[in-house]
């Protein structure tokens, strides 16, 4: 199957659509975050991308949902959507036409989440994968450790009669935080945006420690999770004493800390780091390769360097200026 990237992934052989972004009659959509999310003519998603999707944004479209594990055959090639462990409903797109297999990764992780569901690695002749962190020195700690320092962070914050303020996505990442405090004898109180995805989250099986939506200014003797764009918003102008952590996987940075101006950061993602990306390809098994995002031409320079049949894939217009 020919590849190629004009604002998105195209498989012209078939005339589908991957993660695109600008809008199309129908398009393939891994997760729903807001980077992969345009409003198509049809969307074709699981039912958990299909319902964050509809909550985040009021304006939706039509969805066409395919069950994890699912395999829809079309006029002349079949799709099969497979987890991804990146956040809840997130997906791998598994393509099957002429007798070959695709694989795209959309963005994934391997390693056990609390709050997405497990990924699972199928093998593939061709693979186009993410390459967020796809540089050697993006190697994550182990998400457990982490946590014990979050969780120290946050206990030294109350002791000290200020407010833990923990910066995370409002889709993912807050989940995944408030899921992983549970048994620490925290209060967790949550920013509307974040708050109001857990709900989904919960109807989807997700299950969570006591929480409550954050009011005003009330976060007192709380952890308080909240988006990073909510910094200077309303919902923290009341709180005097505030102790803030950025939570990220850019966190491996030692820089991040005072580039953002906090009080900490703290390396948890929901992406796979350098060597989970090196794993995926090994478990694919394909016979070509195509990295895409982030640090996707040295990805590919890696891989070759393992023996894959890799490169970059870019867009149309960057390959003109450059």
């Amino acid at each position: 199957m020919r590849v190629s990237y004009d604002s998105g992934i195209y498989l012209p052989d078939i005339d589908v659509w991957l993660d695109p972004t600008a809008r199309r009659e129908r398009a393939i959509v891994t997760h729903a975050h807001s980077d992969h999310v345009r409003i198509h003519g049809c969307t074709v998603a699981t039912p958990g991308t299909a319902r964050l999707i509809a909550h985040r944004y009021r304006r939706s479209g039509r969805f066409e949902e395919l069950e994890c594990g699912e395999r829809r055959e079309y006029s002349s090639f079949a799709v099969t959507l497979l987890p991804a462990g990146h956040v809840r409903g997130s997906a791998q797109v598994l393509v099957e036409h002429g007798g070959e297999r695709l694989l795209y990764s959309g963005d994934f992780k391997l390693a056990p989440s609390f709050t997405a569901e497990p990924a699972e690695v199928p093998e593939a002749e061709v693979l186009i994968t993410e390459a967020t962190f796809g540089n050697p020195r993006y190697r994550f700690p182990p998400a457990e450790f982490v946590m014990e320092e979050i969780a120290d962070f946050c206990r030294s914050a109350v002791e000290a009669g200020a407010t833990p303020v923990l910066f995370a996505y409002s889709l993912g990442k807050g989940q995944e935080l408030l899921a992983r405090l549970a048994g620490r004898g925290f209060e967790v109180a949550l920013h509307d945006t974040t708050h109001g995805v857990c709900a989904v989250y919960e109807s989807l099986g997700a299950r969570f420690p006591p929480y409550r939506r954050l009011a005003g200014g009330d976060g007192a003797g709380q952890v308080v999770i909240v988006p990073a764009q909510a910094r200077r918003g309303p919902a923290l102008a009341g709180i005097r004493r505030m102790r803030t952590a950025y939570v990220s996987g850019w966190a491996v940075d030692r820089s991040a800390r005072y580039r953002l101006g906090v009080d900490a950061a703290f390396c948890l993602s929901d992406h796979a780091d350098y060597d989970e990306l090196l794993e995926y390809v090994r478990r694919v098994n394909p016979r070509r390769v195509h990295t895409i995002y982030g640090f996707a031409g040295e990805l590919a320079a890696d891989l070759r360097a393992h023996g894959y049949d890799a490169t970059p894939l870019r867009d149309p217009m960057q390959q003109r200026l450059f």
